[in-house]
């Protein structure tokens, strides 16, 4: 059925529950983007061992930002600091309802003086562009869609290398030693005769740009990346490998947008579409609630607190400061056991006896926003919410946030994989019993050179 808008959508379902765990969509998409270039084993190799290249011009919205507020605007939404914020620097830009949950985050980038571009997972640019078009901001949105949703050609491509020999492949292709960029902070290099923005970063630790620019130059800009990267071991990274990124480096790109109760954001809702992520999304896993605030994640639960900053008001503001007296979870890394992932796996090959939730590889999640819940003794204390597998690692994970008693890194706890009574409708699932995996708490991030050189340069 096609509802006008959110609002409709959950008055006529009646629970966003169920709208969302009924939902026909999958997991999120990464589209376009060859599946695997050579194997996801070897591509996630590359990005510890040698070099990989990322294509990330298309599974992320685009929210172009400009006029003389557009800097308040984000000010005005984001828990961040923006006192310091200058042109060719670039943050996590995380927005919470006016409750304290986190809607969304993105990156923020400072492009030129009064002009943004918000790019990530479409919540935060969906929150912005409501509060651009609704609000008394001197300031225009314009949405670039992600390539599932843009049948035209899109503004920008987007690319990231990153790996050991990172360094070594920018200044074969380039013809001149690599700029010492602080992390977060952008240059310009030139590849192909063509000016390219770098954005410093490093998703799993290791050295590394975002690269990007007009569309029309990004083939021209990819083929000299791969020429100059072959005698370094380039490999360029297909849609299977790229989302396993995260896992190593800690980063939980799933919350559920904490949009959906509230009369304060009943006119949100109502301007988000039928059609709308918001409206779409599929929630999935061995947690469930008729509440669905119970899947609300705070700025302290995804590892964001050090980004709050009470030096300005913004939206969320007030309920942030109460939460910070009483900061319940830790974002972890769930290491599975090997025996139990394998037990679980090869009910597929036993004749006789219930088969569990497929596991797929090297990401496991089924639904677009996963929430499986971690038990301790039979009780619920914490909730996993993004499950994959690292070749690195050689390791079987879970993002997850738990409660801070049970946090401590070597603690067994246990994860039920699957959803009750034999699964939901949603097209993904199909009928299996549960499983219990027994995890052991460990950091997040999770791959030591994130956890030791990325991290504590990002905070």
């Amino acid at each position: 059925m096609t509802y006008r808008n959110l609002e409709e959508a959950l008055a006529t379902v009646g629970s966003a529950v169920d709208l969302l765990r009924n939902s026909q969509i999958g997991p999120y998409a990464f589209p376009v983007v060859r599946h695997e270039f050579t194997n996801w084993r070897d591509e996630q190799r590359a990005w510890r061992d040698t070099c990989a290249l990322f294509d990330q011009s298309h599974h992320m919205t685009d929210l172009y930002v400009e006029g003389p507020d557009a800097l308040r605007l984000f000010s005005d939404l984001g828990v961040n600091t923006f006192k310091n914020f200058r042109v060719d620097q670039a943050k996590q830009f995380v927005a919470c309802s006016p409750a304290g949950y986190v809607i969304g985050d993105a990156i923020l980038f400072y492009l030129d003086e009064n002009k943004f571009n918000l790019v990530g997972r479409p919540p935060a640019a969906n929150w912005v562009q409501y509060h651009a078009e609704s609000g008394r901001y001197n300031a225009t949105a314009e949405k670039d869609e992600r390539s599932a949703f843009n049948q035209s050609r899109r503004k920008s491509y987007r690319f990231q290398i990153q790996g050991p020999n990172a360094v070594k492949v920018m200044e074969k292709v380039t013809g001149k030693p690599a700029p010492d960029i602080r992390f977060f902070n952008m240059d310009v290099f030139n590849v192909a005769g063509n000016d390219v923005r770098a954005l410093r970063h490093g998703m799993v630790g290791r050295p590394g740009w975002e690269l990007f620019g007009p569309w029309e130059q990004g083939e021209a800009v990819r083929n000299a990346i791969l020429d100059g990267g072959s005698e370094f071991g380039i490999r360029q990274v297909g849609a299977r490998a790229y989302p396993t990124t995260c896992l190593e480096s800690g980063w939980i790109p799933s919350p559920l947008p904490a949009i959906y109760s509230g009369d304060e954001m009943k006119r949100y809702r109502e301007w988000l579409t039928g059609r709308s992520y918001e409206a779409m999304a599929s929630l999935g896993g061995s947690y469930y609630s008729n509440n669905i605030e119970d899947y609300y994640l705070t700025p302290w639960d995804l590892g964001y607190g050090s980004l709050v900053k009470f030096d300005h008001d913004f939206i969320g503001r007030a309920a942030l400061e109460k939460m910070t007296e009483n900061r319940k979870r830790k974002k972890v890394t769930l290491v599975w056991n090997g025996d139990d992932f394998a037990g679980a796996f090869g009910t597929l090959c036993h004749d006789e006896g219930p088969i569990s939730k497929y596991v797929d590889l090297p990401l496991a999640n089924y639904a677009t926003l996963p929430y499986d819940k971690v038990l301790h003794s039979g009780k619920t204390v914490g909730l996993s919410t993004y499950t994959g597998y690292t070749y690195n690692e050689r390791a079987m994970i879970s993002l997850a946030m738990i409660d801070e008693e049970y946090a401590e890194a070597g603690k067994e706890l246990m994860l039920i994989w699957g959803e009750e009574g034999g699964g939901s409708i949603k097209p993904t699932v199909e009928r299996h019993a549960q499983a219990e995996i027994r995890v052991t708490v460990a950091p997040a991030p999770f791959a030591e050179a994130a956890r030791t050189a990325y991290r504590p340069r990002a905070n």
